[in-house]
């Protein structure tokens, strides 16, 4: 300091050093700040977000990516679901989870869901069923068959699985599941199964069910089968597969109450809905039936099988169906009641109205010899009872056979009701459209004339058969809007 008193012009000449050093280094904080406030920032997080109508909606989401999930139509992704769905359940007492499978083809074998749960499928997903037969668990046979519908043993667990839950959506945007049949398919007509073939969906001993906008393919065997189950909605289900196809019925409700099939497109290898309770002296003693259900707009091609079949294994009884504005085109028969000796139990208060119908073998069909026992000692004295069976307002179109209706002697079918029923038969149709024995009931306004046992009574039957008017409690539940939101 002293130095710089004794030389005032030293003294300025460090001032300005001073001075330029202090600008400079104000100017390099400017420049700092405004580069930091010039730094891009992080774009934000996007998310996928849609809605969907269910039953239920959930709490927590969740994408199979995020467990190890690959939709590149190779890696197997069952771990990735067992995986997922094992942790969300967690979430089944804090509002529930929904697992979503992008778009992708994702390999997988047989997988089990969970309670207070949903699986939805994008559009552009398409589960791949494996082809793996480590991949598919063997179950135990169904009590109430007593044994496999392939084999004696058991069954190789359906693809999308479910026993004892609650609360269950399988969803989508008309995502698909392809069951790839092929392979199953060859093995049952070489006679190589050592197990009953896999279903695409089955929901057994469980409650509260929705299976809704989907496009099913190529099951290897029945595609949808709830059993043992209560309160179902199965809606908005596109299921194709060759009608060559052995066995793959597209819907089949079994020994389950209170269930609404709606708005659903079929082409199948066999029934398009099959209405089944146990068989045999099996389904006798398991004693569940089918009852409460309702088969809304409809559409079905079958060349060889029914567009509903009630059916052959009906050893629980089945009670109170209702089906409307049905659509069936090239198809083997309308409505086909199939039972036999030895099935005991019954199908009652069965009522179908407005059926439109083109190309058909038979409209109506009915037999009481059909065969196929589940093993060689059932009961020679259990006798199925038909009776209540109600149709009204049909108009087919290319028919060859009007109806096939044939009983079991000294145990006729009962209570029968056609009314407003018009058929056009085909060029070729047979000289004798009506074949009718062991039944009794009434008609009214049906074209071509019935057969004798089925006189015209339009006078007893002025507002034609029955049909229910009140509503059954499926058709009651509440259906919410429900959100999906998840990082991308």
């Amino acid at each position: 300091m002293g130095f710089l008193r004794r030389n005032p012009m030293k003294n300025q000449v460090m001032k300005s050093m001073l001075l330029v050093v202090a600008v400079a280094l104000i100017l390099k904080v400017g420049e700092s700040r405004e580069a930091v406030k010039a730094k891009p920032k992080k774009a934000p997080k996007r998310f996928e977000s849609f809605e969907y109508s269910a039953m239920s909606c959930r709490a927590h989401s969740a994408s199979l990516t995020e467990f190890g999930g690959v939709g590149d139509g190779k890696t197997s992704n069952t771990k990735a679901f067992q995986t997922a769905i094992s942790k969300l359940s967690q979430y089944a007492t804090d509002g529930g989870a929904q697992l979503f499978v992008p778009a992708g083809k994702w390999l997988t074998g047989s997988f089990s869901l969970t309670s207070h749960f949903t699986l939805y499928l994008h559009k552009d997903a398409v589960l791949l069923a494996s082809q793996d037969l480590n991949e598919w668990p063997v179950l135990k046979a169904l009590p109430s068959y007593g044994r496999g519908r392939d084999a004696a043993a058991g069954r190789y667990s359906s693809l999308v699985f479910g026993t004892n839950l609650t609360d269950v959506v399988i969803t989508g945007e008309n995502g698909t599941i392809d069951g790839q049949g092929e392979f199953w398919w060859q093995q049952f007509h070489k006679k190589k199964l050592k197990y009953t073939r896999p279903y695409l969906i089955e929901i057994m001993f469980s409650s509260d069910i929705q299976i809704s906008n989907l496009t099913l393919l190529n099951s290897p065997s029945w595609n949808v089968h709830p059993v043992y189950s209560s309160n179902i909605i199965v809606q908005g289900i596109t299921i194709i597969a060759p009608i060559s196809s052995p066995n793959t019925d597209g819907i089949n409700p079994d020994s389950c109450t209170n269930t609404k099939i709606e708005d659903c497109y079929i082409v199948s290898g066999d029934d398009c809905v099959a209405v089944k309770s146990g068989w045999d002296e099996y389904g006798i003693s398991f004693g569940m039936p089918t009852k409460q259900l309702v088969i809304r707009r409809l559409t079905c091609i079958s060349p060889y099988s029914a567009t509903i079949a009630l059916g052959s294994e009906m050893s629980g009884g089945i009670q109170d169906v209702r089906a409307e504005d049905i659509v069936a085109i090239n198809t083997e028969s309308a409505i086909r009641i199939k039972t036999a000796v030895g099935r005991g139990a019954y199908v009652k208060d069965i009522y179908v109205r407005r059926m439109t119908l083109h190309t058909m073998k038979w409209v109506f069909l009915m037999t009481g010899s059909y065969g196929s026992h589940a093993d060689g000692n059932y009961d020679k004295n259990a006798f199925p009872q038909i009776t209540g069976i109600n149709y009204r307002d049909v108009v087919a179109e290319n028919v060859t056979i009007a109806a096939r209706l044939e009983g079991i002697t000294d145990h006729p079918f009962t209570g029968i009701c056609m009314s407003n029923v018009t058929i056009g038969l085909a060029q070729k149709a047979k000289k004798q459209p009506w074949t009718c024995t062991d039944i009794q009931g009434i008609t009214s306004g049906v074209t071509p004339t019935p057969c004798g046992l089925l006189p015209d009574q339009e006078s007893d039957k002025p507002a034609g058969c029955d049909f229910p008017t009140d509503d059954l409690p499926i058709d009651l539940v509440e259906i919410k809007k429900c959100t999906y939101r998840s990082n991308v």
